[in-house]
């Protein structure tokens, strides 16, 4: 029998270790939800965002794993391998959360990582390459927009300088808030920006129905789909309620709902495979007796297919320039990720450790966007899911099981022993 399929690593994944943790995290920035759930407001680069760091800071240090960051605040968390010069291979995910957020998004992949590790050295399985933990900075892009900082600065998707003007609701830009960041975190060691690692495979939760639904054990990842961001921002006049007449008014409200049921029209999909969101809109000067003489409003758009996502994309700003009618438009778009395909070295090993496992699985796309989106040019990547309880995330009623998550990290930790010892 391999070592990534030895009983003694699988019995070494500690359910109730792993919850534990996953749990004490979840303090960090508890909330409540409209149905009672908990849940979590953890933005990146905050406060809450360092101690949760530093909570998994000291796990690491106390199983003697050595700790570094980079300039963008990604955080690596090394096990050594027999072979110190090899290329290792990389797990994590992402430790911020959306402001309504769950308590697994994310956090789940970074401590089922840690899991990983600290299951193969108390089984005592060696691996010839490292195998290093990574928790990126900003997956979510719920305080700085757009998501995935971390991972595309760690990528050279963009530069690391890319961002630096970006700000949150308070003004605070990203530069700041990283630069403080940094201050706080000035004692750990630093590492250069990027690297060439063998593989890259990140735990997640699935955020979609599919497995619940199918009553799978762990889904493979075969790629992601691919999203493109705008920020609209459609300019008019302000008036008085009461005395200017409608048809001499230059509306912002008004012509955004024409330009949204424009955009409407342009993404109806029957197989219901393309996602269209306007998830947030600021309305000025925001009072219920004055004509609004500015909106700023967001699209998210995605699709696996690689030609429609362009296309209506590239559709976007001809749509809604046709559809407004008396106000100024400017359409910006600020994130563009095609879909990717995950390389079948990882995919193959996620699946080969679930079947070695008895656990059924699923070859599956992801819907959402991840960090490992960003891994793809760099090196072999891929995911591994686990069901979500209806199929809810981004939202305090997000839910996995103590089970399905030990089902997950087994899975990881046997991929990880088959990974690192090619």
């Amino acid at each position: 029998m391999s070592a990534s399929t030895a009983p003694n690593l699988i019995a070494a994944v500690s359910e109730a270790r792993q919850w534990d943790r996953l749990m004490e995290l979840a303090k960090l920035g508890a909330i409540t939800g409209m149905d009672g759930s908990p849940g979590v407001n953890r933005p990146c680069l905050s406060p809450l965002d360092r101690e949760a760091r530093r909570l998994m800071i000291g796990w690491a240090e106390g199983l003697g794993l050595a700790v570094t960051v980079d300039e963008i605040g990604n955080l690596f968390l090394r096990h050594e391998g027999t072979d110190p010069e090899a290329a290792p291979v990389l797990t994590g995910s992402h430790m911020d959360s959306q402001p309504n957020g769950g308590r697994f998004d994310g956090i789940w992949g970074v401590v089922a990582g840690l899991e990983a590790v600290q299951a193969i050295r108390e089984a005592g399985v060696a691996t010839k390459r490292p195998i290093e933990v990574v928790a990126w900075t900003n997956e979510e892009g719920g305080r700085f927009a757009p998501g995935c900082m971390g991972s595309m600065a760690w990528s050279k998707f963009k530069p690391a300088n890319a961002w630096d003007e970006v700000r949150d609701l308070e003004g605070v830009s990203f530069r700041e808030a990283l630069d403080e960041h940094r201050k706080a975190e000035a004692d750990l060691s630093m590492r250069p920006l990027g690297g060439k690692p063998f593989a890259y495979l990140e735990a997640h939760i699935e955020q979609g129905p599919l497995l619940e639904t199918e009553g799978v054990d762990i889904g493979v990842v075969t790629g992601i789909q691919g999203s493109r961001w705008f920020i609209v921002e459609i300019t008019g006049e302000t008036a008085h309620a009461g005395t200017s007449p409608v048809s001499t008014r230059k509306d912002a409200v008004q012509d955004m709902i024409r330009a949204v049921t424009a955009l409407n029209a342009l993404m109806t999909d029957p197989t219901d495979v393309l996602r269209f969101t306007v998830g947030q809109i600021e309305v000025f000067p925001n009072t219920s007796n004055t004509v609004a003489d500015r909106v700023r409003f967001t699209i998210d758009f995605r699709h696996p297919d690689k030609e429609l996502l362009i296309t209506n994309g590239d559709a976007i700003e001809p749509t809604i320039r046709s559809a407004v009618k008396a106000c100024d438009v400017v359409v910006t778009e600020r994130f563009h990720a095609l879909p990717v395909e995950f390389d079948a070295v990882v995919v193959d090993a996620v699946e080969d450790a679930a079947t070695a496992q008895g656990l059924s699985s699923q070859r599956m796309p992801s819907g959402a966007f991840h960090d490992a989106q960003f891994l793809v040019p760099v090196c072999p990547a891929g995911m591994v899911f686990v069901p979500s309880r209806n199929g809810v995330s981004h939202n305090p009623a997000e839910y996995s099981s103590p089970a399905q998550l030990a089902a997950g990290a087994r899975v990881l930790a046997a991929a990880l022993v088959d990974l690192a010892n090619r």
